[in-house]
């Protein structure tokens, strides 16, 4: 069995609909994929059709944006209860600041001759989440910059960049718990982004593995094999899970879908947790 843990639609800044995103997932030979579009839900019920017809599994699942040190963090939610109260609430919550942050970018981008619009950005932007990828590629559509890789740097919305607007999102340890809350288990994405230092990543992931946190995605496109090895050793060492996945976004961002997989052995123990703690949680 064959499941990519970490998939992205159009409902974030994913290149296809959910249902294309199933079919694409089919075709290369997947058994299952979770859905982990940033701070939303929404493409989980249209996957999980494609996906009954197709016969390829769809878990629902968010990658839930949240700050630490002024850095992006995102943790990723599995089996999450999508109509969980909370959960909507504080996705929602994320999702307007996100608009928030973008007409912050845009203003910065238009005082450094960038004649870059909303309208242009939420055009482009077809699902719930604004993220900074449908900027870039606005930015790209007006002959600024040749890839939205290329808005990445300190010239432009990378972090601390000269259009940055920081986001007000959850810290790491609400994530964790509002996926708890949710019915869900908690997987820390691509860790090598922020923190830097190895010694910083290693405690920040104790932390969140005190209150909670299940795994860390340890086999992803941006980690080379000597950092794959260090996080593996990390996740043996606290008790977490090794997850791996592709960050398919079908664009200029992620990898290829079904790049990198997880097991089956660990998928049923992120599914039975998510049991054991849907089932408390309604003692």
């Amino acid at each position: 069995m064959r499941v990519d843990l970490h998939v992205h639609s159009d409902n974030s800044d994913g290149a296809f609909p959910p249902e294309e995103v199933v079919r694409i997932a089919r075709d290369a030979g997947l058994d299952g994929i979770a859905l982990t579009d940033h701070d939303s839900t929404a493409g989980f019920a249209p996957a999980r059709d494609a996906g009954e017809k197709l016969g390829l599994r769809v878990i629902p699942g968010s990658e839930i944006s949240a700050v630490y040190k002024g850095g992006s963090v995102h943790v990723l939610g599995y089996f999450l209860d999508t109509e969980h109260p909370r959960l909507v609430e504080e996705l929602g919550a994320i999702r307007d600041d996100r608009e928030w942050r973008a007409r912050g970018m845009i203003e910065k981008l238009n005082a450094l001759g960038v004649p870059v619009t909303f309208e242009q950005v939420r055009a482009i932007a077809k699902g719930e989440s604004i993220v900074r990828p449908h900027v870039a590629q606005a930015m790209v559509d007006l002959g600024v910059i040749s890839s939205t890789v290329d808005a990445f740097t300190p010239e432009w919305i990378l972090e601390d960049g000269r259009a940055y607007v920081e986001k007000k999102a959850l810290t790491p340890e609400g994530a964790v718990t509002l996926i708890g809350e949710a019915g869900g288990v908690a997987v820390i994405a691509h860790p090598v982004w922020h923190p830097k230092e190895p010694e910083e990543q290693a405690t920040f992931i104790e932390r969140l593995a005190s209150i909670g946190l299940a795994g860390i995605e340890v086999d992803h496109p941006d980690h080379d094999p000597p950092t794959r090895e260090r996080f593996r050793a990390l996740a043996g060492r606290l008790g977490l899970v090794s997850t791996g996945s592709s960050d398919y976004h079908g664009n200029d961002h992620g990898g290829a879908i079904g790049a990198n997989v997880t097991s089956p052995e660990v998928l049923a123990e992120l599914e039975a947790l998510a049991e054991s703690r849907a089932g408390a949680g309604k003692d």
